[in-house]
């Protein structure tokens, strides 16, 4: 096979196996919050896919340039990931059994929660960084730009997902976004723990 469409096949499976995390918040999202415009599902997508994106990129420059500090940090990576998830879904689990909105009211995903899921869904995408260790400055952008598109379009989707599901189930579909997010901070958690 041509080494150019190896190259870009592997880069796109990676991205897809990437963005699962960020699909699942997707769709907490678009379940929380069933109204949003389709600017902010732009931007939610967009932030998710830089997040993807640049880390893998980051985690490229560590491994050429400090890979004694990346190592160590990278153990930690399943904790900050578990505690930012957390907090917010705690805080959505929160808002949709405590208070007693009224039907009219909007739930909304503020600009904060979004970045701070953005690097929470990535965060474990540093280490991608050593799988492509072997590539080119040139050849690692252009590997992170096709990720960082994968999970856009991925992250859409997701989103589309939960708004179609999140018009029939109002509070409770914000209960089950922030139960995912938890969960999502969980499972990332725990499938660090078994790495190191």
């Amino acid at each position: 096979m041509d080494p150019a469409i190896l190259f870009g096949l592997n880069s796109i499976f990676l991205g897809i196996g990437l963005a699962m995390d960020a699909f699942t918040v997707s769709v907490a999202n678009g379940l929380s919050e069933p109204l949003m415009r389709k600017r902010k599902a732009l931007f939610i997508a967009g932030v998710f896919a830089v997040f993807q994106g640049i880390m893998p990129l980051l985690g490229w420059l560590c491994v050429h340039t400090i890979v004694v500090f990346f190592r160590e940090f990278e153990k930690w990576t399943p904790v900050i990931a578990l505690v930012l998830l957390g907090i917010i879904g705690g805080k959505m689990l929160v808002e949709g059994i405590v208070n007693k909105k009224r039907e009219e009211e909007k739930p909304r995903i503020g600009v904060l929660a979004i970045l701070v899921q953005g690097v929470a869904t990535s965060i474990d995408a540093l280490s991608v960084g050593f799988t492509i260790a072997e590539y080119e400055p040139a050849t690692a952008f252009i590997c992170a730009l096709i990720i960082a598109s994968v999970t856009f379009l991925i992250c859409l989707g997701g989103i589309a997902i939960g708004k179609k599901f999140g018009m029939n189930f109002s509070r409770a579909a914000r209960i089950a976004g922030g139960a995912i997010l938890i969960a999502i901070g969980i499972e990332i958690f725990i499938k660090g723990f078994f790495t190191f």
